[in-house]
């Protein structure tokens, strides 16, 4: 059998704020018209704008294309998926 490699690198490249090519893709969680959702080698990113598609998805090579008007492009912390806490129930575990 053969064994899956390893993605090791992340790029991201973006033409006009309307094309983009990102690698080191590991999994798309989320993804409407206005907002993609993808886990990458370098962590959770959030792609916010209009019009988003995803034109091309390669998980085996870690690869893909987008396209729309793109607004922004944040990384996400590690503990962002994680709710809410006080500051109290923070401090008292």
């Amino acid at each position: 059998m053969e064994e899956k490699k390893s993605i090791k690198s992340h790029t991201l490249s973006l033409n006009d704020r309307s094309r983009g090519m990102i690698t080191g893709v590991l999994d798309v969680d989320d993804f409407d018209g206005e907002k993609i959702q993808l886990q990458t080698e370098a962590g959770k990113m959030l792609i916010k704008g209009e019009n988003l598609h995803i034109q091309c998805l390669d998980l085996e090579k870690g690869e893909m294309g987008l396209e729309g008007r793109i607004d922004s492009i944040t990384y996400l912390t590690r503990d962002s998926g994680r709710k809410e806490e006080s500051l109290l129930k923070r401090m008292f575990r």
